[in-house]
Formats: structure tokens, C-alpha cells, sequence
């Protein structure tokens, strides 16, 4: 990780940030309901080293958006807090390699929150950092986007990819107990699914759970260049896939652990592992699933960010509609306040194993 720090570079460093160019101290930027800003237009060759955001609120309701190379679309795409980790709009304090959030606030919605993105994103023509505010309020934005622009980024180097995807609630299985074949291809909750040539380095993983008793015993099911059984990786439970065992704890470590713990906030979770020394490498395609419990027997709502890179800049998945990506919330008397215009439910799980 620190092989690079000793190393001299041909390289210019330079910073777009919220600075207030009256030179008064009024940092942050306003965003007005349904507007987007442009946070970063940097001319390439360059690389991202460093983000830096903090804001109020709207962790659900504002979308990073990141472009590469001029494409038609962006590669990143994905709710503000889910993109460092935090997920339901919940804000922590918490520290891992790729990402770090830092508060006075803990286990709180829509509190004020440092936000920290250290994974490296190359560019060879441009990188446009944008943020899209679907709230109906202004957004007040501190941000800092670090980068160093290079005489040329090296050949084998990838883009930077993030996805957020979404059930509420999950489907659930026939009850046979059994999933495997076809049925765990179809029935999985899909973490994600993208075609070229890349590798994945992980994701974080949230639950609001619904069912109160553990959420997990889903095993992950990775496929890689396309369908076969058993998956290239098959692995033997949530939080075994999240590297930790017997459930998950409130802890977080450079390369997994809990960014939200439920214990801490009455049913919400939000787990993560990143695939640092051990990328799942893909030349075609890849399908990256879990269980949602065993055989897919749970109703919770899940919700995930993948982290990949990929040889090309390649479009990522629409989220839902700000009403479908907002977090379920609990009555004074802690009944969950299921709405369906709150709801993008998975499908039935159909299907036998042969």
C-alpha cells in the first residue's frame, strides 16, 4: 500500500475545491433543489488521489456523479453517503483503507459528517466530478477533489466504477430450504453484473432489518465470465464473504467491518470488504450475488455499492427514484413505516434446483 510513497513521479499536483474566491469564509458551495454543479472538470492525463466532502444532510438524496474521458455516461453514479459507506442516510464515524468518515454525531441520520475517498481514479482525456441534488432543499457542499495531472497514465491502468443498487423488500424464496443452479443465478441479490474486461475490489453491503433476529448465513455466489455451477467463487455465509464470523461486530478495519452497526441504531447495518490484495479479476463479464439469508429466505431491504475498475469507462446502473432510495423508518413505538411509494421490491424467488 505505501510502495509509491517513496518514489518520485513526473507529476503536477492540483486541488478543485469549495474555497470562497472572495477570500471571505464562506467554503461551501449551495446547490439548489434539482440542480447539479460541477465540482471538478480536470483536464487529463491525471489520476483522482483524494476526496474530501462534508455537508449537513442529504446523504440519500444527492448523487456523486463521475464521467471519464468525455463517455456519455458516467462510471460513478451512486447516493452520497453509500459512496463512502454509509448507508440509509445514517452518518459514523468509522476508518478502512479505501474509505474514512469522521463525526461528532454517531449513528444519526442526516448529521454533519467528514467524508474521505482515498481509492485511486486514473483518466487519460478528462474527469468531471459532479453532484446532483434531488432534495427539496438547498445543499450546502464543502468539498476538496485531489489529483495529479502526468505526462501519460500508464497503459494497464483502469477506471474507477461504482454502482448502487437496491430491493425494498427483498423477494422470498418458495421455502424448499435449497438454492443452488439456475434458482441462485436467477434469486440472488445482485451486488453487481457488468460486461467487459476489469476487476472487482468490492463493496458495502446494508440491511434494514426488518425481521429483528440475524440477517445473514447468505452465502456470496460470484460468477465470472458467465454462467456455470458451482460459481467460480462460492463462499459459506454474509458475514463470512463481509471476513468476520458468528455474525458481524461493531469494529472497522482497513479492509472489512461494520461503517454501521445495528446494535447501535435500532436495526440498520452497513458492512464492507474491499478486495485490496485479492481482486476478482474478469476478462468478459461479471456477476457478483449473495443471499438474502439462507436460500434467500429473508424479506429485509438491501441495498449495495460495488467498487470495481475497468479497462473502458462503462455506464453504470440508474439508483432508483429519490422516493424508492430513501431509507424505511420506524414509528415512536418502533413499528416499521412500510410505504410502498418507498417500495422497489425484488421478484418472487421461483424456480427448483434439478
Amino acid at each position: 500500500m505505501l510502495k509509491d510513497l517513496c518514489r518520485m513521479k513526473n507529476a503536477r499536483t492540483g486541488r478543485a475545491s469549495s474555497w470562497d474566491t472572495t477570500g471571505g469564509n464562506n467554503d461551501a458551495w449551495s446547490i439548489p433543489p434539482g440542480e447539479s454543479r460541477v465540482l471538478a472538470d480536470i483536464k487529463g492525463p491525471g489520476v483522482i488521489t483524494h476526496i474530501w466532502m462534508t455537508q449537513p444532510n442529504h446523504y440519500r438524496e444527492c448523487l456523486l456523479k463521475i464521467t471519464w474521458d468525455n463517455a456519455k455516461q458516467p462510471s460513478v453514479l451512486v447516493p452520497l453517503g453509500d459512496f463512502f459507506c454509509l448507508g440509509n442516510g445514517i452518518v459514523n464515524s468509522f476508518q478502512s483503507a479505501l474509505f474514512s468518515a469522521s463525526t461528532e454525531h454517531n449513528d444519526r441520520f442526516n448529521a454533519g459528517c467528514a467524508l474521505n475517498a482515498y481509492a485511486p481514479m486514473p483518466f487519460r482525456e478528462r474527469a468531471v466530478v459532479e453532484l446532483l441534488n434531488e432534495s427539496k432543499e438547498d445543499h450546502r457542499q464543502y468539498f476538496y477533489v485531489d489529483y495529479e495531472t502526468l505526462d501519460e497514465v500508464p497503459e494497464d491502468d483502469a477506471y474507477f466504477h461504482a454502482e448502487f443498487r437496491r430491493l425494498n423488500p427483498c423477494g422470498r424464496h418458495n421455502g424448499i430450504g435449497i438454492n443452488k443452479e439456475k434458482m441462485a443465478w436467477q434469486n440472488n441479490y445482485v451486488i453487481l453484473e457488468t460486461k467487459g474486461r476489469g476487476h472487482y475490489i468490492g463493496c458495502n453491503l446494508s440491511v434494514t432489518n426488518f425481521h429483528g433476529h440475524w440477517w445473514g448465513e447468505g452465502d456470496d455466489m460470484i460468477w465470472v465470465d458467465g454462467y456455470k455451477w458451482p460459481p467460480d467463487l462460492h463462499g459459506t455465509g454474509s458475514e463470512d464473504y463481509l471476513n468476520q464470523a458468528w455474525g458481524m461486530q461493531d469494529n472497522a478495519f482497513l479492509r472489512n467491518g461494520s461503517s454501521v452497526f445495528e446494535h447501535n441504531t435500532h436495526g440498520y447495518q452497513t458492512s464492507y470488504v474491499f478486495h485490496i490484495e485479492n481482486p476478482v479479476r474478469f476478462r468478459k463479464e461479471i456477476k457478483v450475488t449473495i443471499e438474502h439469508g439462507h436460500a434467500n429466505d429473508l424479506t429485509n431491504e438491501m441495498s449495495s455499492v460495488a467498487y470495481w475498475y475497468a479497462a473502458k469507462p462503462t455506464r453504470v446502473k440508474n439508483p432508483p427514484t429519490l422516493a424508492k432510495r430513501m431509507p424505511v423508518l420506524r414509528d415512536n413505538q418502533g413499528a416499521w413505516l412500510h410505504d410502498k411509494k418507498n417500495q422497489c421490491p425484488g421478484k418472487p424467488c421461483v424456480g427448483r434446483p434439478k
